[in-house]
């Protein structure tokens, strides 16, 4: 979950003092960074599944959300995770 906000889509600056930067994080906003990185996580087989979702400070208390990428849905997310708890009775 990430704040919906103006700082969250502004591209953002890296510093490389000790590791180099992927190329794909370069000049990417924080909300593009968050998605790429789950696509990683999942791509690489760091995990099964992952979930991105975003709202705004204001929608968020009253449970409304986006989600900026649909193979990083929370219904996709929890199909996963019920095939996995199936499989696992």
């Amino acid at each position: 979950m990430l704040e919906d906000c103006d700082a969250s889509k502004r591209p953002v600056s890296v510093q490389e003092p000790h590791f180099e930067v992927f190329p794909e994080f370069r000049g990417a906003s924080y909300m593009r960074r968050y998605e790429l990185f789950c696509r990683k996580l999942k791509l690489e087989r760091h995990y099964t599944a992952t979930a991105f979702l975003t709202s705004t400070s204001a929608d968020g208390l009253q449970g409304v959300f986006d989600v900026p990428a649909a193979d990083l849905s929370m219904e996709q997310f929890a199909r996963t995770l019920t095939a996995h708890v199936g499989a696992a009775v």
